[in-house]
C-alpha cells in the first residue's frame, strides 16, 4: 500500500468513515491497487469462467497473474486451453517483467508503515509494521504478541499521518484470545469512535489448519469489496501442532504451511496490506546445546516459516510491563533490540517508573 494508492481513495474514505458500506451507500469510485477479475471478462472469457474461478479464491487479476497454470487447471470447469487464455489475458494486465531498480526504490519510498503503539518500536522497525509484506511475532506466551495485534487492529484505522492505514482490520484467531473490550480502550487512547473501531474489525475463530487456509479465501472476496489495511494471523502454527502429529505427518504439515504463507504473501502483493503473524517457540533438548545457548528456544514451523517471513521478530519478557523485543531475521533492518510496555490502553513506551 503505497501513500498514492490512499490519496486516491482519500475523498472517498471521507465520505463514507470507511465503513459506509455496512450503512448501504452506494460506493461509485473504484479502488485503485488491485484490478478485479470482472475486468477479464471478454475475448475468451466468460462470466461463467469469473464465477468458477471467484468461487476458488480467486478476485482479482493479480491473484491470476501470480498463480502458475496448472493450480488454474484444478479449478472445476477450467480446462487447460481455458487456463492459458485466462493467464494470458492476465498478464497483458498485470507487468510481470523486469523492472529498473529505481524505479522499484522509489515505489518501496511510497510504502505506509503501520505504529505499533510505541515510538521506541516503530524506530526499530524503520516506522512501524511495513505494508505489503508478512512480519512475523515470535515468543513465549505472556511476552505482548496477541497485545501488539490488538494494538494494530486499532492504529491500521488512523490517518496516515497519525502512523495509520486508514483501513479496516482482519483478524483470524486460532488460541481464542480475541477480546474486544481492549480494542475500545486503545480506540479511546487515540480518540476513536469505539463503535466504529469496533465495527472496522472483521473477526473470525479458526477451528482447524483447513479452516484456517479456507478463511484467506473469505479474506481475499472482503478485500476485493473493501478496503483493508492489515490482516492478523494469531497465532499461525497453533492448530497445525494439534491437527498434525509426529514425523510421520511433518512433510504434509510442512507443505500445507508452505501453501498457507504463500497465501498470505500473495494477498500482501494483491491488495498492499500489511500481514502480521504471531508464532509460539518450542524448546530446544538436544542434549548440550543449553550449554551454548543461554535461550534455547526457537520459533516453530522450521524453515517453512523462516523463508516465507519477511520481517522476524523475537519477543521477552521484561520488568514489570516491560517487554523486550529483538530484530531476529529482516532484509534490510540490523540486528537491534528495544524496549516496550503493554499498557490498558495497548502497546506504548515505558514510563519512568517502568525503568527504574
Amino acid at each position: 500500500m503505497t501513500q498514492s494508492d490512499i490519496e486516491v481513495q482519500s475523498e472517498r474514505l471521507e465520505s463514507t468513515n470507511i465503513h459506509a458500506a455496512d450503512a448501504g451507500e452506494p460506493v461509485e469510485d473504484e479502488l485503485s491497487g488491485p484490478l478485479l477479475i470482472e475486468q477479464l471478462e471478454g475475448n475468451g472469457v466468460t462470466s461463467s469462467d469469473i464465477k468458477k474461478l471467484k468461487a476458488e479464491g480467486f478476485h482479482t487479476i493479480e491473484s491470476i497473474a501470480y498463480t502458475p497454470r496448472r493450480q488454474l487447471m484444478t479449478v472445476k470447469g477450467i480446462s487447460e486451453a481455458k487456463a492459458d487464455k485466462i493467464a494470458n489475458e492476465a498478464a497483458k494486465v498485470v507487468p510481470l517483467g523486469f523492472t529498473t531498480a529505481s524505479e522499484f526504490h522509489s515505489r518501496r519510498s511510497e510504502l505506509i508503515c503501520l505504529t505499533t503503539g510505541s515510538k521506541q518500536l516503530d524506530t526499530l522497525l524503520g516506522g512501524g509494521i511495513e505494508t505489503g509484506s508478512i512480519t512475523e511475532v515470535f515468543g513465549e506466551f505472556r511476552t505482548g504478541k496477541s497485545q501488539l495485534c490488538h494494538t494494530l487492529a486499532v492504529t491500521c484505522q488512523l490517518p496516515i499521518d497519525m502512523g495509520g492505514g486508514e483501513g479496516k482490520c482482519l483478524y483470524i484467531d486460532t488460541e481464542g484470545t480475541f477480546r474486544p473490550n481492549r480494542l475500545v480502550s486503545i480506540a479511546e487512547r487515540y480518540g476513536l469512535n469505539a463503535n466504529d473501531c469496533l465495527d472496522n474489525v472483521a473477526y473470525a475463530r479458526a477451528y482447524n489448519a483447513e479452516h484456517q487456509l479456507n478463511l484467506l479465501h473469505l479474506a481475499a472476496q472482503m478485500m476485493s469489496e473493501s478496503r483493508f489495511s492489515v490482516l492478523i494471523v494469531d497465532s499461525i502454527m497453533s492448530l497445525y501442532r494439534t491437527d498434525y502429529a509426529g514425523r510421520a505427518e511433518l512433510s504434509a504439515r510442512q507443505t500445507h504451511v508452505a501453501k498457507f504463507m504463500r497465501t498470505l504473501q500473495r494477498l500482501a502483493d494483491e491488495f498492499g496490506i500489511a500481514v502480521v503473524i504471531t508464532n509460539q517457540v518450542v524448546a530446544q533438548v538436544d542434549g548440550m546445546s543449553g550449554m551454548y545457548n543461554p535461550d534455547p528456544k526457537k520459533p516453530i514451523g522450521g524453515n517453512i516459516i523462516a523463508h516465507s517471513s519477511t520481517t522476524r521478530l523475537s519477543f521477552k519478557k521484561g520488568r514489570a510491563e516491560t517487554r523486550i523485543c529483538k530484530i531476529y531475521d529482516s532484509p534490510c533492518l540490523p540486528e537491534s533490540e528495544c524496549v516496550f510496555a503493554i499498557y490498558e490502553d495497548g502497546i506504548g513506551d515505558p514510563k519512568v517508573e517502568d525503568d527504574d
